[in-house]
C-alpha cells in the first residue's frame, strides 16, 4: 500500500525541508510514500532546495513546472504523478497541518473514498481574510450548482479511483474543489484549526482569490447567465411600462412627458444592464474559447527522473471494484 503526498509550491525555499520533516514525522505506518513537490514556476530558490531535498531523501520527489500556471494546475500535476493508493495535498506553508495526516489516513482506511478538511474560525485570521473566505463561499453557494461548505480548501484525501477520474477530465482550467465535490464518492469531513504560517507571506492575493471565485462559479453552474436573462427580463418590462406611460400623456393629456433627467436615468440604467449581462457572457464565452484550444493545463520544465510519466488524459479507466475497508494499521 501507497501514500502519495502532493504539496504545491510557489516561493517557499524556506518551508520546504520543515513541511518535508513533519510530514514524515506523521507518516511512519507500515506502507510506501513518496513526497511530490510542484514547483509552479517559482522565483526563489525553491527548485534548487528541492533538488537537494530529493538528493538526500529518495521518498522526496518534485515535479518543476515551466511557469506559474496557478494552484490548481499545481495540485493537478502531482495529482497526475502521483503513484499510490490515495493522495493527499496540502499546502506548504504549514498551515495545512500535517499532524492530521493520520487520522486522514485511518479514515481512508475505513473505506471512505475522500476524506476532506475543514476550518474552524479561528481568531487569529485577520478581519479581510475572514471576510474574503465567507465572501468566496457565499458567492459560490448562491451562484454555483455544487454545494460549498465553508472552510474547506485543497486539503483532503482521495482514493486512487478518485484520482483517475480528476485525471480523465477534459477540463483545460479544472476547478478541483468543485470538482471533487462533483463526482461524489462516499466521503468524511475532518476538522481543524489552521497553523500560523510558518515562514514568509502568503502567496493568494485577492485578484487570486476573485480569479479562482469566477472560475468555480463559471465552471459548475450557468446561473448566472439566469440572473442575467431575468434581468433583462425585468429592465426590459420597466423600460415598456415607461414607453406606454410616454405614449399616454403625449396623446391623452395635455401634460408635458419628463425630459432630460427621467431620459438620462433610463439610458444609463438600461446601458449598466446591458454591459453587466455582456460581462456575464463573456466569461462563458472566454470559458468555451480556453477550452475549445485545448492547451495542457500545465507544462512540466524538470523532474527528478524517480516518478513515471503520467499516461495519456482520458486513457485511464478507473478502478469500479467494490471498496472494502483496509487492515493495514496506522
Amino acid at each position: 500500500m501507497k501514500i502519495s503526498i502532493v504539496i504545491p509550491a510557489y516561493n517557499e525555499e524556506e518551508n520546504l525541508p520543515e513541511v518535508a520533516a513533519r510530514i514524515k514525522e506523521n507518516l511512519t505506518g507500515r506502507y510506501e510514500r513518496e513526497l511530490i513537490f510542484v514547483d509552479d514556476g517559482s522565483r526563489d530558490d525553491t527548485q534548487r532546495v528541492l533538488r537537494e531535498l530529493h538528493s538526500q531523501d529518495p521518498e522526496i520527489h518534485y515535479v518543476a513546472l515551466s511557469r506559474n500556471f496557478g494552484h490548481q494546475s499545481a495540485l493537478r500535476a502531482g495529482l497526475d504523478y502521483a503513484t499510490g493508493d490515495c493522495i493527499i495535498s496540502l499546502d506548504a506553508d504549514m498551515q495545512h497541518p500535517p499532524q492530521l495526516l493520520p487520522e486522514l489516513i485511518g479514515h481512508w482506511l475505513a473505506g471512505y473514498d475522500i476524506v476532506y478538511t475543514q476550518r474552524e474560525d479561528d481568531e487569529k485570521l485577520s478581519w479581510f481574510k475572514r471576510s474574503t473566505s465567507n465572501a468566496f463561499y457565499g458567492l459560490m453557494n448562491s451562484l454555483s450548482s455544487v454545494s460549498f461548505e465553508p472552510g474547506t480548501a485543497d486539503y483532503r484525501l482521495i482514493d486512487r479511483r478518485v484520482a483517475d477520474v480528476v485525471r480523465n477530465s477534459p477540463d483545460v482550467e479544472l476547478f478541483l474543489r468543485g470538482f471533487i465535490h462533483w463526482v461524489g464518492f462516499r466521503r468524511k469531513k475532518v476538522a481543524y484549526t489552521p497553523a500560523a504560517r510558518f515562514r514568509g507571506k502568503t502567496k493568494y492575493t485577492l485578484h487570486k482569490m476573485v480569479k479562482l471565485a469566477l472560475n468555480g462559479v463559471t465552471s459548475f453552474s450557468v446561473r448566472p447567465l439566469h440572473l442575467a436573462t431575468l434581468a433583462g427580463a425585468v429592465v426590459s418590462a420597466l423600460a415598456f411600462s415607461y414607453a406606454f406611460y410616454a405614449l399616454y400623456i403625449l396623446l391623452f393629456t395635455d401634460d408635458a412627458v419628463p425630459g432630460w433627467t427621467s431620459t438620462l436615468v433610463s439610458v444609463l440604467f438600461i446601458g449598466g444592464i446591458q454591459l453587466l449581462v455582456l460581462g456575464i457572457m463573456g466569461e462563458y464565452l472566454g470559458r468555451l474559447f480556453v477550452q475549445s484550444k485545448q492547451r495542457p493545463p500545465y507544462l512540466v520544465s524538470e523532474t527528478d527522473g524517480g516518478l513515471p510519466v503520467p499516461p495519456p488524459r482520458g486513457s485511464v479507466t478507473p478502478d469500479t471494484t467494490p471498496r472494502s475497508p483496509h487492515s493495514t494499521p496506522i
